[in-house]
């Protein structure tokens, strides 16, 4: 990526982009667009993981019969797989510009403009809240239970049409395209902000329900009120967390292609790690 090649290495060399020459035995790590070769036991972790987890969803969705919920998150884990099996084709040649493309693409949340990543997380937490808010209490909701995947799932996906665009660009570019990098921004700045949005409406319901009467008649009607307190509670608390991970993990990817595949936050593995794998 750099016009300058340090001494040593081969002038015909192509370190970046469409058959890109450059490997180990003659150039450099810190030449490469990471800087570093990515970590075998990490990425072989979190793929492992993965494919647990796409795993156990998919004997639970086929248990429960909860086949939208089962393709969300299986489709999200299968994401993530491809994901970090580039990254380990990386770690062999950091070079590699076809895995780190497949990296790039598919951690900004597309594939060939089918939308991935955690936007199939996000679907399948805003399914899985309506189903709740329809079974525990419906009026105390600010609109229709259904509304909240009719609406936040276009809406994200068209934050993706703007990744997908991007997406595009930067691969037919060699990662050369400002344009690429500046539309991937704004899709994943509105992305950011739509889950905000949603954030709050989360917020809002659960505050009205753990207030309301209703919630306290539950808790009389239940046989072990304890037990129904505890589960219930716990039920949201993993929902909103899962809600914040997927937040954080957004703004992490925003804040670092603010400077495109030059900045700094790219060629820092430990905050990869750290906010987009665990």
């Amino acid at each position: 990526m750099s016009a300058e090649l340090p001494p040593g290495v081969p002038p015909y060399v192509k370190v970046f982009g469409p058959g890109a020459n450059c490997t180990l035995d003659i150039c450099p790590v810190e030449m490469s667009v990471y800087g570093y070769r990515p970590s075998l036991a990490a990425n072989f972790s979190f793929l492992g993981l993965y494919l647990l987890s796409a795993s156990i969803h998919i004997y639970l969705g086929f248990r429960w019969k909860t086949w939208f919920f089962m393709s969300c998150m299986a489709l999200g884990a299968v994401n993530a797989v491809l994901g970090y099996g580039a990254r380990v084709a990386m770690y062999y040649n950091p070079f590699n510009f076809v895995a780190f493309m497949i990296q790039i693409i598919i951690n900004w949340n597309i594939i060939v403009c089918v939308t991935s990543g955690p936007v199939y997380y996000s679907a399948a937490i805003y399914v899985t809240l309506a189903a709740a808010i329809k079974d525990f209490s419906p009026s105390l909701s600010r609109f229709k239970p259904n509304l909240f995947y009719w609406i936040f799932i276009p809406c994200d996906l068209t934050c993706l049409v703007f990744q997908a665009v991007g997406g595009a660009l930067s691969t037919a570019s060699s990662g050369a395209s400002q344009i690429g990098v500046d539309m991937a921004l704004v899709g994943l700045s509105l992305q950011v902000a739509i889950m905000v949005v949603f954030c709050v409406f989360f917020a809002d319901y659960l505050a009205r329900y753990f207030r309301s009467d209703l919630y306290r008649a539950n808790l009389e009607r239940s046989t072990t009120s304890i037990n129904f307190k505890a589960r219930l509670g716990l039920f949201f608390s993993f929902m909103a967390l899962a809600v914040i991970l997927i937040l954080v993990r957004c703004a992490y990817r925003l804040v670092e292609l603010r400077d495109g595949y030059r900045g700094n936050l790219i060629r820092d593995e430990p905050l990869f790690i750290g906010l987009e794998g665990v």
